[in-house]
């Protein structure tokens, strides 16, 4: 407990799966968390839930592929907690569409919240971060951003916008480290969650036991929280002299 206490920390996707998880660890061990999304009621809903259980929470719409709606969060966050130390970039969408049949809205759409989301959201809230001193940004990418169709013949925007992630990650630890601000990117594999039983998953165990062959640790697919777990170290002081790294939480798929 207490490993953010004093923190504020910007998260977005926040109305369900690794978002919703990494918001709720976040506002045990001590943040002031900002919790984003496009679904508003839903994201209201579980953000009472956080305040309920004690912690410090605030849920603010935001459309991560429009600056202005990035401006209004940056500025509504200052407003309210006085500064932002933590970022996570979290939202994300899939279109299982590869690259002979997706279409040009597809990949644009994917793109524009994938990727530009996770810049736009590094340029709202860096100039916060040099004024403080210091900062911690954590991406979320995916394995479909490191070994591409092996991980999602089916998505290839979204393999192509993880991958973009993945070296805007880089760059941007590059650019920003002499102003101590740190910026890392997480790698999930096989993670059940709600976007997932969407797509005709039913659990944990019957998405194990598909992906079995290739993620050597049982139960072979994760679950939000061990996402939440990953963004949680990096976003800590106990990751302070870490930056520019890729961190995979794949149950070992990536060491094939």
């Amino acid at each position: 407990m207490g490993r953010l206490t004093g923190k504020v920390a910007i998260i977005t996707g926040a109305a369900s799966g690794m978002g919703l998880a990494g918001a709720q660890l976040f506002a045990r061990e001590g943040a002031k968390v900002v919790a984003t999304d496009v679904v508003q009621d839903v994201l209201q809903e579980k953000v009472n839930e956080i305040i309920a259980s004690g912690g410090d929470a605030v849920a603010l719409k935001l459309d991560v592929s429009n600056p202005e709606s990035w401006n209004v969060v940056v500025e509504e966050t200052i407003a309210k907690y006085g500064k932002i130390d933590i970022l996570v970039n979290n939202a994300g969408i899939h279109i299982a569409k590869g690259i002979l049949d997706a279409e040009v809205p597809d990949w644009n759409k994917v793109m524009d919240i994938n990727t530009s989301g996770v810049w736009l959201g590094m340029k709202a809230v860096i100039p916060h971060m040099q004024k403080n001193g210091k900062g911690s940004i954590v991406n979320t990418s995916s394995i479909a951003g490191i070994i591409g169709g092996i991980a999602d013949a089916q998505g290839a925007a979204y393999s192509a916008s993880k991958g973009a992630v993945r070296s805007l990650t880089k760059h941007a630890a590059q650019w920003f480290g002499k102003d101590n601000i740190r910026v890392n990117s997480v790698h999930p594999g096989a993670i059940f969650t709600g976007m997932v039983e969407k797509a005709g998953i039913k659990s944990q165990v019957e998405m194990g036991e598909h992906y079995k062959n290739l993620a050597p640790l049982p139960p072979h697919a994760g679950e939000a929280m061990d996402i939440a777990h990953a963004y949680l170290f990096l976003a800590s002081d106990e990751a302070k002299f870490i930056t520019g790294v890729e961190l995979p939480v794949d149950g070992g798929w990536t060491s094939n």
